[in-house]
C-alpha cells in the first residue's frame, strides 16, 4: 500500500540520518529517498553534526522546494550541484550566502543559469 511504502521510505531516511550522526560524517546522502521536501524534524536529530555537513546529496528525489531553514542549518556546504539545478525550469533564485563554497562554484557560469544564484554576503 501507499502508506506502507511511505513508512518504508521514512524508515530509510531515519536510518541514513542516524548513521550520519553516529559516524559524525561530514556528508549526508539522501538520494533516492522520494523526498518531496526536507523533513524539518531531521534538523533536531542532526543538531550536533549539522555544522560539520559539507556535502548533501539529494539526487533522484521529488523535491518541490528547499526551505530557508534548510539553508540556515546547513551553512557549511562546500559544493552546489549547479548543473542539476540548471535543469529545474521553475527555479528562480537560490540563496547560498554565508556558505564556505569553493571558488569554482562562485565563478560558475551565471550566464547559462536560468535562475539567480546569490553567493556573496553584500
Amino acid at each position: 500500500s501507499v502508506v506502507e511504502a511511505m513508512a518504508k521510505d521514512a524508515a530509510r531516511v531515519a536510518r541514513i540520518v542516524n548513521e550520519t550522526v553516529e559516524e559524525g560524517s561530514n556528508s549526508l546522502d539522501l538520494s533516492n529517498c522520494k523526498l518531496t521536501s526536507f523533513p524539518v524534524a531531521l534538523f533536531k536529530v542532526m543538531k550536533n553534526v549539522v555544522a560539520n555537513i559539507h556535502l548533501i546529496s539529494l539526487e533522484n528525489n521529488e523535491l518541490k522546494f528547499i526551505s530557508g531553514e534548510f539553508m540556515t542549518n546547513f551553512n557549511q556546504l562546500r559544493e552546489i550541484p549547479v548543473e542539476r539545478l540548471a535543469s529545474m525550469p521553475s527555479l528562480k533564485s537560490l540563496n547560498m550566502k554565508s556558505n564556505p563554497l569553493s571558488s569554482d562554484n562562485q565563478t560558475t557560469e551565471q550566464s547559462v543559469l536560468k535562475f539567480e544564484l546569490l553567493l556573496a554576503d553584500e
